[in-house]
């Protein structure tokens, strides 16, 4: 019986612990999730309000662009461009990352000394501090991008 009374006084004791130790557990992770302080977004491209043609100065004349978020730790911005049919953005290069998806059109982004063609569905990610330029071709009609910066948004030109 001294077993008997040894094993049901361990199974007791671990029983007693594990309830112990997994509700506390399960009970802080319910309770460190915290609510994000970005706002959910699904948006179709027909539905994006784009703000008036602006350009010149290195910026492709009529390029149109859509704020759709910021990191606010980083201060990066996730905004649409729209580069008219024709048009062309001069060199530059941005302090911070910058990742580009193509949601309509086609364009031609030049990084570094390579260019290369893009259409719908390209993926493009131009490192901080990299010099390039994008061209539209004027058959191909208006392009679209998606683009998201690591951080904070500057514009350095490069004058040839």
């Amino acid at each position: 019986m001294t077993i008997s009374r040894e094993i049901l006084r361990f199974v007791t004791i671990s029983m007693i612990i594990m309830v112990l130790l997994v509700k506390p557990m399960h009970s802080f992770s319910q309770s460190t999730v915290t609510q994000s302080a970005v706002d959910p977004l699904a948006i179709q491209l027909n539905e994006i309000r784009w703000g008036r043609p602006g350009g010149g100065n290195g910026f492709p004349i009529g390029v149109q662009t859509s704020r759709q978020g910021i990191d606010l730790e980083t201060g990066g911005i996730t905004y649409y461009a729209k580069f008219p049919a024709g048009s062309h953005f001069d060199l530059h290069w941005h302090t911070h990352d910058e990742f580009v998806v193509v949601v309509s059109g086609e364009l031609t982004v030049v990084l570094g000394d390579e260019s290369h063609n893009l259409n719908v569905g390209s993926y493009v990610v131009i490192p901080g501090k990299l010099i390039h330029s994008w061209d539209v071709p004027i058959q191909g009609g208006d392009a679209i991008i998606l683009v998201r910066r690591a951080g904070s948004a500057d514009f350095n030109f490069v004058h040839k």
